[in-house]
């Protein structure tokens, strides 16, 4: 068990990746921003906050399990243990005095754990117990997924901690509430706590699964075979259980006459934040990025600029690493980094695109053709379905993402990766598919 002491304070670090030279009246200014955060015992929002954490502890936590409950969970039985096994495994994974509760989901959201709108803390007696409540989980009833997110909130919102999380595992579709009712569900949980979802089997929809921990800052993953639950649950709760830092939010300030034209997390995964910001005083924006333990993830920010002339140069844009809080006041977390643009006639210059800036502009197309290539496919657009795909195989070939590659071939028979000539398969396993369209957005980094 980690030992976290009080000194510990959040090091994060910013870096920028840019060609920052344009073309007299060039515009357009890119960037690829590394943030890194290292030194574990941080507690973000909750630095030198005593009341919070214990020697031994780490920073203060809660964690909800939502286990899906409808009948089609005993089809077969076995996903249902399995269900159970893995909650027990993620239960068994929490730190002592981390607050949690279980969540049986239906049409309805059950509190299998500890029961009466409370969490419980975690503990050697409060574990075994958990797992004897789980044993009472049985399958039966329908799915309305914003029902349990939403006790997930008013449970996880009980509890005064710094990091808040949620682990949901569904089956099948979100049948018994609309698509606003789960839409409303999400923004209404937006920025309170982040979720983990995964799907298990292949009778439930990749765009819900992976909406709902796009919407909440999390993960989306498939267990085709129930089997592997345990060790999935294990995971997704070890890496919640490293989160030491909550609410971390991408400060941009840019300059009068400049707009930002998108902001998106581009590794490990592709995540549009664009539609995610908040002002944040005069032309200044907060992007959220949610919580993080020891990791590093890439960002790419494009900001448009007033065109100059050769030999100007300009400030395109200042990140700074913040977490807001409410009523207004923010905790500088001491990072920051200058985007910048410098007109010249120099065509060479001008015309060279940054590396980092190149590899997640194809890393980006990379998740897009492959969403639009499954549902060309599923539509039986055998032509433009097959274009897309290829496309996909050609940049995956050419960024050296082989998970993605090895993906793609199961749904394409590769003729030349390199320039993407593909057939696409006449028979392919539905849980192949479904892998592909889950983990289409994730990315590899740049080759040294």
């Amino acid at each position: 068990m980690a030992n976290f002491s009080k000194s510990n304070v959040p090091q994060f670090a910013v870096d920028v990746y840019q060609n920052a030279y344009l073309p007299e009246g060039g515009r357009e200014v890119n960037a690829v921003v590394t943030v890194t955060a290292t030194g574990g015992g941080t507690i973000g929002s909750a630095v030198a906050a005593p009341h919070l954490y214990s020697p031994g502890e780490g920073p203060s936590a809660a964690v909800v399990l939502m286990v899906d409950c409808s009948g089609s969970m005993d089809h077969p039985p076995t996903k249902m243990r399995n269900a159970r096994d893995a909650t027990a495994a993620a239960i068994g994974t929490l730190r002592d005095g981390v607050h949690f509760a279980v969540v049986g989901g239906t049409h309805l959201a059950r509190e299998v754990y500890p029961g009466d709108g409370r969490l419980a803390v975690a503990g050697p007696e409060t574990r075994e117990q958990a797992r004897q409540a789980l044993r009472k989980l049985s399958a039966g009833g329908g799915t309305a997924i914003g029902t349990w997110l939403r006790r997930a909130d008013r449970l996880l919102a009980s509890a005064d901690v710094a990091i808040r999380h949620g682990i949901l595992l569904t089956d099948g579709r979100n049948e018994h509430e609309t698509p606003e009712d789960l839409k409303a569900a999400l923004d209404a949980c937006a920025g309170r706590f982040t979720c983990d979802a995964r799907g298990v089997g292949t009778d439930w929809e990749v765009k819900e699964v992976t909406g709902i921990a796009s919407a909440l800052l999390g993960t989306a993953d498939i267990v085709a075979d129930p089997a592997g639950l345990a060790a999935d649950f294990t995971q997704m709760m070890e890496t919640a259980m490293g989160k030491e830092v909550a609410d971390v939010s991408l400060r941009l300030w840019t300059p009068a006459g400049a707009t930002v034209k998108f902001v998106k997390q581009v590794a490990p995964t592709v995540e549009e934040l664009t539609a995610r910001r908040a002002e944040a005083g005069p032309r200044a924006g907060d992007y959220p990025l949610g919580s993080w333990g020891d990791e590093s993830r890439d960002y790419h920010v494009c900001v448009e600029v007033p065109p100059a002339a050769v030999g100007q140069e300009m400030l395109a844009a200042r990140l700074s690493l913040v977490i807001p809080h409410p009523g207004g006041s923010v905790q500088n977390l001491g990072a920051q980094g200058l985007v910048r643009a410098v007109w010249t006639d120099d065509l060479a210059a001008s015309t060279s695109i940054n590396p980092q800036v190149a590899h997640y502009t194809g890393q980006a197309e990379l998740a897009e053709v492959i969403q639009q290539g499954l549902d060309l496919r599923k539509m039986g657009d055998t032509d433009g379905a097959t274009a897309k795909l290829g496309r996909a195989v050609q940049l995956a070939s050419a960024s050296g993402n082989a998970d993605t590659a090895k993906l793609l071939a199961k749904v394409v028979d590769v003729v030349d990766a390199a320039t993407g000539t593909v057939r696409l398969k006449a028979k392919v396993e539905e849980a192949d598919e479904m892998t592909l369209e889950t983990r289409s957005t994730k990315t590899v980094r740049v080759k040294k």
